[in-house]
């Protein structure tokens, strides 16, 4: 029995994942998308999400490190490294910014167009505000404005959509804590980012007592339940030293 091209893109996506080769995984999955009329199963869309998001986090870390660095350098008096380290930052700002851009167009040009139901289309639409999200980290002037922009719009349209589903349902849950980090990182709105972070995690909270936390298909809501606490814990802590 020959296996098809389905079968091989999306084992050696797997394949990849264990390699920790995470953009050839991102290469395997769209080379499988290509050849489907219908959406993604859930099990697809989360591998597809486990690509993506590990394909760019190495760079969002790189960007990190030598934001560091060139802090540290602008400290001193005079720094010959300075330049070097703002050129290799534009560099790096570049890439991420290209992988960023094409994960969006896969999203409007491929995914949402096959999304079926509601839970696909909030977890494309999600991912939207995510990507702009990363982009928005390290963005300056007219760009920070325009992926700030996007993703606001993307994370709101979003949270309309999650109406529908369960409190505990991940996508939903994860949706919260995101739009809330957002809030928080890129907008520096903290009431907001409280807010919102806070009415996900209570309402989840009184579900709670209704399921078995320990069983395999809970597993993500919990997690992120517990998430929602401790940034709610640690902003909150914030605020009250300031």
């Amino acid at each position: 029995m020959s296996t098809s091209k389905y079968e091989k893109n999306v084992y050696l996506a797997m394949l990849a994942e264990q390699c920790n080769r995470f953009e050839e995984m991102v290469q395997f999955l769209e080379d499988m998308l290509k050849g489907r009329e219908k959406d993604l199963s859930s099990d697809e869309r989360n591998l597809l999400s486990i690509a993506y998001k590990n394909s760019v986090s190495s760079r969002r870390t790189a960007i990190r490190t030598i934001v560091a660095y060139e802090t540290k350098e602008k400290k001193k008096e005079t720094s010959n490294f300075l330049p070097f380290i703002q050129e290799y930052r534009k560099k790096v700002e570049d890439e991420l910014t290209k992988q960023c851009k094409n994960i969006l167009t896969t999203i409007d040009s491929v995914l949402l167009k096959k999304a079926e139901d509601d839970e696909a289309k909030v977890f494309y639409i999600k991912m939207k505000g995510d990507y702009n999200r990363y982009m928005a980290e390290y963005a300056e002037g007219d760009f920070k404005k325009q992926v700030s922009d996007d993703a606001l719009a993307a994370y709101k349209e979003a949270t309309e959509k999650a109406k529908t589903l369960p409190v505990l349902n991940p996508i939903a849950l994860g949706l919260a804590l995101n739009f809330s980090v957002f809030y928080y990182e890129v907008m520096n709105d903290h009431d907001t980012a409280i807010k919102i972070a806070d009415e996900a995690y209570e309402k989840a909270n009184k579900e709670m007592p209704n399921i078995d936390e320990d069983a395999d298909e809970n597993r993500d809501a919990v997690s992120i339940v517990n998430l929602l606490k401790e940034n709610l814990d640690m902003w909150k802590s914030e605020a009250e030293e300031n």
